[in-house]
């Protein structure tokens, strides 16, 4: 097994139990050549003067050079522990998470297991969709697969391990059948009401956004005889959700025709009244100036866009742009409207993205009441070790 030792007085990090070693904080890595080299490796981690810190994975190319499965010493990364942690995750969303079929089961680090992440989709009839994100998890793969089966009664599982991260840790884009049938193009799911066909092999993430489930609900709570201005929509989430609430009518704009396709499918699988609804494939940023020109308001905005800043490099550049679509969205508000905006850039911290949408209130000369400050949902847990995991931030506000 391979050993990592940190330089002296780099153990603090570990001692309050974050998971995430770099590589100025190693000293020397010490074990067989050919486990040095191999991705996912496990290693234990020690203090310079050699006490135990930690059992984690290591991954020779990254910039994150290892994560940790365990600070115990007497808990080893085995096929227990996988299927020990596996079903603790799973338990929780089953008392945690209602009134849906679409559910993150695994969150990373917030369940001990780094860089993974799995997302149920319909049921025991439907598929469990995972993205191995790190060489840890890569390496127990298959262990993984046969635990997540013999846990949830689903046979059928897909990779959609294709985001950009892989690439990062040295490993190749995959995706593909892991065990069980195929998917179909569209797999339908429900969640507070209201029916949603997600796909699973080449949608966003893993074909839905589930970690806005609460706050679609948030804003189908509010949308009751509201003009509404959907942002960023993506297959419609928060329009749909809008019109399940009664909204009088909604506006949704993307730059994605296929997107916009796919929204207008659920559109007829709930059987909504077609004339509320409006699609436009447009750019919002665009759109939004269009429509401020036009002397346009609405009673309800959400802005919920891409991630901006990809890491802390991006980070300036993506303050401009979301102070830019919030002083739209503020001016676009009408007196005593609401509006709901994001932020999924972890590398924009809550405290900055509410500066950055004060900044937009102030420039836009509108005074706002702060009602809620929103994130994911209960499925997306955070650790009080890891802050990290808190990518998703969002506010209510409203218009004075």
């Amino acid at each position: 097994m391979l050993t990592i030792t940190l330089k002296p007085g780099k153990e603090k990090s570990l001692l309050r139990r974050h998971p995430w070693i770099f590589p100025a904080a190693i000293e020397r890595i010490d074990g067989k050549p050919e486990e040095k080299s191999k991705p996912g490796a496990t290693a234990v981690v020690q203090s310079a003067s050699g006490q135990f810190l930690a059992r984690a994975a290591h991954s020779p190319k990254s910039q994150i050079r290892a994560r940790v499965w365990s600070f115990s010493e007497n808990e080893p990364v085995d096929h227990a522990m996988i299927k020990r942690r596996l079903k603790k995750a799973i338990d929780y969303r089953r008392a945690a998470v209602r009134d849906t079929d679409a559910i993150r089961l695994v969150f990373g680090e917030a369940d001990g297991f780094p860089g993974l992440v799995v997302d149920w989709y319909g049921g025991k009839d439907g598929h469990l969709v995972c993205q191995f994100q790190s060489a840890g998890v890569e390496t127990w793969k298959v262990p993984i697969v046969q635990a997540l089966i013999a846990e949830t009664g689903c046979p059928n599982v897909y990779e959609r391990s294709d985001a950009s991260v892989r690439e990062r840790e040295g490993l190749p884009l995959v995706t593909g059948t892991l065990a069980g049938a195929e998917p179909q193009e569209e797999t339908l799911v429900t969640e507070n009401g209201v029916r949603y066909a997600v796909d699973i092999r080449t949608g966003h993430k893993t074909g839905f956004y589930v970690d806005q489930r609460d706050n679609r609900r948030l804003v189908m709570d509010h949308a009751n005889g509201r003009d509404v201005l959907n942002c960023f929509c993506y297959t419609g989430g928060f329009s749909l959700a809008a019109l399940k609430g009664g909204a009088k009518s909604v506006i949704s704009i993307d730059s994605s025709g296929e997107a916009l396709a796919v929204a207008q499918r659920n559109m007829a699988l709930n059987g909504f009244d077609d004339a509320k609804a409006q699609w436009w494939d447009a750019d919002v940023f665009k759109t939004l100036r269009s429509l401020r020109e036009q002397g346009q308001s609405f009673d309800l905005i959400v802005l919920d866009p891409p991630k901006f800043a990809s890491s802390p490099a991006h980070v300036e550049r993506a303050a401009r742009a979301y102070k830019d679509i919030n002083l739209l969205g503020l001016q676009l508000l009408r007196e005593g409207g609401l509006l709901f905006t994001y932020s999924c850039s972890g590398a924009i911290s809550a405290d900055l993205f509410q500066k950055i949408v004060a900044g937009a209130a102030s420039d836009a000369r509108v005074d706002a009441r702060i009602l809620r400050r929103l994130s994911a949902g209960a499925d997306h847990p955070m650790t009080t070790n890891f802050p990290e995991g808190e990518y998703l931030k969002g506010l209510m506000l409203h218009k004075l």
